[in-house]
């Protein structure tokens, strides 16, 4: 069986532990380029739409990408060609990238996005939507995607990312090839970072431990100390909720560490964003026309603006409940190591000890508990500083 790794030359190289799923898209490939030089494909190797689920760090939109790449590439995925780096770039011509910037994707979007769809390719291979977090989508956008879906143009193929095929409506599911990725093992994720980055080996496996599966995060726990001194502070807070001021504290700490590191993420996008759109009305140029583009680059960069705060509530929101989730996986630990249960620990067991034989394995499930109530309540739009402090309060009480 073929299997994925850091040495695998090709572009199902970053899928650690996703053996089974490499094969089978490995074999949808080969099956694809049969159809499209009129030989015989294996039977049922290959659809026009696919699912790709698994819960957050087993790589559903990595292998997407790789899936795609492989499709578009003459020689079915060999990650050196041209369009093997345009697929991984963003940049291929016929991949319509799509990743919805706000809470939500909504039915306007989703209908321009059906009409581009429905296009021929350029290359004379496929036309590939691949559409992440398409859970996002509104009832009246899965509708209108659910039309497509159903009657797909003849090269065109979509590939849908979300955590669970429960996220989508049937309908929908019921049209698309289901690909489950697991949580790869920490030595998997490990044997990445020493593979492809340099990093030495035991601080490897202790961001892949820490990372819990998800290679991304592993790599920037390992490579930027700015991330690792976030987790860091993170995991201060079980230690300094003692009471009432410390907790409260603790939470105005925590949102303002999420939004300090939303802010860094939003600003790195943002401003190229708007200097692009400078560029494409003519702003610095001189001559016939430019003057009147000029006067409309306003409402475009009104646009433009509505549509970053909307990706910026998203990235806080998203950068918090990483952070709750740290919190949470931090608790667990302690909870397995008062059952005295045989797990990996994602975090060093010399900082566990103290809080695992200062409390209960009862008092630990309430501070997860509460931890989980906490996202809850930001999934409903309560103010995030309110949800955290109610947290903090929670785990307080012992």
């Amino acid at each position: 069986m073929t299997t994925a790794s850091a040495a695998d030359p090709g572009v199902f190289r970053d899928l650690p532990g996703q053996h089974a799923v490499v094969a089978q898209l490995r074999r949808a490939a080969a099956g694809a380029a049969a159809l499209l030089s009129g030989a015989r494909p294996e039977p049922g190797a290959m659809t026009h739409a696919w699912l790709f689920t698994g819960p957050p760090g087993s790589g559903r939109s990595v292998a997407a990408r790789a899936f795609a790449a492989a499709l578009l590439c003459p020689s079915g995925g060999c990650g050196e060609c041209s369009s093997c780096h345009q697929v991984f770039a963003g940049t291929h011509a016929d991949l319509l990238l799509v990743r919805p910037e706000g809470l939500s994707y909504g039915v306007k979007q989703t209908r321009h996005l059906v009409l581009r769809a429905a296009g021929k390719p350029t290359g004379g291979r496929w036309q590939i939507v691949l559409f992440e977090d398409a859970d996002r989508c509104t009832e009246q956008a899965a509708n209108a995607l659910l039309k497509a879906i159903e009657e797909p143009a003849a090269r065109t193929v979509w590939l849908l990312c979300a955590p669970s095929a429960e996220d989508l409506v049937p309908t929908i599911r019921s049209r698309c090839r289901v690909v489950t990725l697991v949580v790869p093992s920490s030595e998997a994720v490990a044997q990445v970072l020493i593979d492809r980055d340099g990093i030495e080996p035991a601080r490897a496996l202790a961001a892949a431990r820490a990372a819990q599966g998800h290679v991304g995060r592993a790599r920037r726990l390992a490579l930027d100390a700015s991330a690792a001194k976030r987790r860091a502070d993170v995991l201060r807070v079980p230690s300094a909720v003692t009471s009432l001021g410390p907790a409260l504290s603790a939470a105005a700490t925590l949102v303002r560490t999420a939004e300090e590191e939303a802010k860094a993420v939003t600003e790195e996008l943002d401003e190229p964003e708007r200097e692009a759109l400078r560029r494409a009305f003519g702003e610095g140029s001189s001559g016939k026309g430019v003057a009147k583009a000029m006067r409309g680059m306003a409402g475009a960069m009104k646009d433009l603006e509505d549509r970053q705060k909307s990706r910026a509530t998203r990235v806080k929101r998203d950068t918090l409940d990483q952070a709750l989730l740290e919190l949470a996986l931090f608790y667990r630990d302690i909870l397995m190591l008062q059952v005295g249960a045989d797990v990996e620990l994602a975090n060093p067991e010399s900082g566990l000890r103290k809080l695992a034989s200062s409390s209960t394995p009862e008092s630990t499930l309430r501070h997860i508990q509460a931890i989980m109530h906490c996202r809850e309540l930001l999934t409903l739009n309560v103010a995030p500083l309110l949800a955290v402090e109610e947290m903090a309060l929670s785990l307080s009480e012992g």
